[in-house]
């Protein structure tokens, strides 16, 4: 198989090439939490770009717990004429666009104002920027019960609005990540304790999205390969949950890996571990195609042809490319057509990580405002620079956000906490 060949899901669909526009943040809903002008204009580009697959970042189940200010929720029918267009965007060029559907648990900002979820009343620990997310409450039962209907929810409204699937996002440390976690999972319920029991909440969201939507309709998981955090949701743990996964109806399983604590998605790990320069998951997902019954994709510092087409050789079905599209969205395009691009940001190598990590996410994000003007990216903007721009963008947003929370604005039906 080569990068440019066709994959049929297990759903009998086809994804016209191994490459995938893999998830980032975005942060560029409108004023209504829904999809902007902005965004519209950015996927375009991803859409022009030539990918078999578009992902979205993050789109909300509940417009209480946000990953950010700026995202986009998908809770009700309310705004779901701009939902359709979005749809129509990404498909424009023959691409399967999914909606990445997500809840932050306790990786939400303290500023916000929303009360925070999690498994277990624990804090992030992120050294002193800790401070900028509260200690969580430990979810209950009927909690629980209202998220899995949520996603579901969410899922269902997407096939209306004409995505061709969701990606049920259960790694990075956000809600999914920290039920699997036994460092973040403390319970003593049939919620926690044993991996059967933390894996619980995903295999039923799964399920009752499964449920909800067509045959056709496809439904994947980003999983973590492994939190890189010692005593932490491991690589044997990974292959545990996508054998479970394999009775599920998944249609394809994305490995990624870290956390806000330990961004290995971002090439850093905290357990010790020396990560590739590229393709960071390939290993795991050698190990993980052995028990896996559908398609996987690695996510990870994909940049050059000749790694993607190695990941392809491995046997892995699927490529995600994430920053190097941000900066030229192109890239299949290019290499289809021969060009050996290889777009990459300059690294950041502040002693203090998770600083560093903040400013790696605001290059990124730079681009895509770039992208989303109609402008030429910057691959080469000041760390500084990004990190400014995205703090006083994040502020102005913020406000926003907690105005229109304040006017009622998550869905009343929903609202039941």
């Amino acid at each position: 198989m080569g990068v440019f060949d066709a994959l049929t899901l297990p759903n009998g669909s086809s994804i016209a090439n191994r490459i995938a526009k893999a998830a980032m943040e975005e942060n560029m809903a409108d004023a209504d939490q829904a999809p902007s002008d902005k965004l519209m204009r950015l996927y375009q580009a991803w859409a022009d770009g030539g990918a078999g697959l578009i992902i979205s970042g993050n789109v909300m189940v509940d417009s209480r717990a946000m990953t950010g200010p700026g995202g986009v929720v998908l809770e009700d029918d309310r705004q779901l004429e701009k939902f359709e267009r979005w749809a129509r965007i990404g498909r424009s060029k023959g691409a399967q666009f999914w909606l990445q559907i997500n809840h932050p648990g306790r990786q939400m900002q303290a500023n916000l104002g929303q009360k925070t979820w999690a498994p277990s009343a624990l804090a992030l620990d992120m050294g002193k920027m800790s401070r900028h997310f509260a200690t969580p409450h430990a979810m209950t039962p009927e909690v629980i019960d209202e998220v899995i209907r949520r996603f579901a929810r969410s899922a269902s409204l997407a096939e209306r609005a004409g995505f061709t699937g969701v990606e049920i996002h259960a790694a990075h440390g956000y809600l999914l990540s920290q039920f699997l976690s036994p460092l973040s999972n403390r319970r003593t319920d049939e919620w926690g304790g044993a991996l059967e029991n933390r894996a619980r909440l995903l295999l039923q969201i799964v399920s009752a999205v499964r449920a909800e939507v067509s045959a056709q309709f496809s439904v994947a998981v980003k999983l973590n390969s492994a939190d890189f955090q010692r005593g932490g949701f491991s690589a044997e743990d990974a292959e545990q949950v996508v054998k479970w996964l394999g009775g599920l109806g998944v249609d394809l399983v994305e490995l990624s890996g870290g956390s806000y604590e330990a961004p290995a998605m971002q090439g850093q790990a905290r357990d010790g571990r020396t990560l590739a320069r590229e393709a960071y998951f390939l290993e795991f997902a050698r190990e993980i195609q052995q028990v896996a019954e559908m398609p996987l994709m690695v996510t990870g510092g994909i940049r050059r042809l000749p790694v993607a087409e190695q990941v392809i050789d491995s046997g892995v079905a699927m490529v995600g490319i994430g920053t190097a599209m941000a900066i030229e969205p192109n890239l299949p395009r290019d290499w289809r057509l021969g060009m050996q691009s290889a777009p990459q940001l300059p690294p950041i190598s502040w002693k203090n990580k998770a600083l560093a990590s903040l400013a790696n996410m605001a290059v990124v994000r730079f681009q895509l405002r770039k992208l989303s003007l109609n402008k030429t990216p910057d691959p080469k903007v000041s760390p500084w620079r990004a990190l400014i721009l995205q703090q006083l963008a994040s502020a102005i947003r913020t406000r926003q956000y907690r105005r229109w929370m304040a006017l009622d604005g998550a869905a009343p039906a929903l609202r039941t906490r």
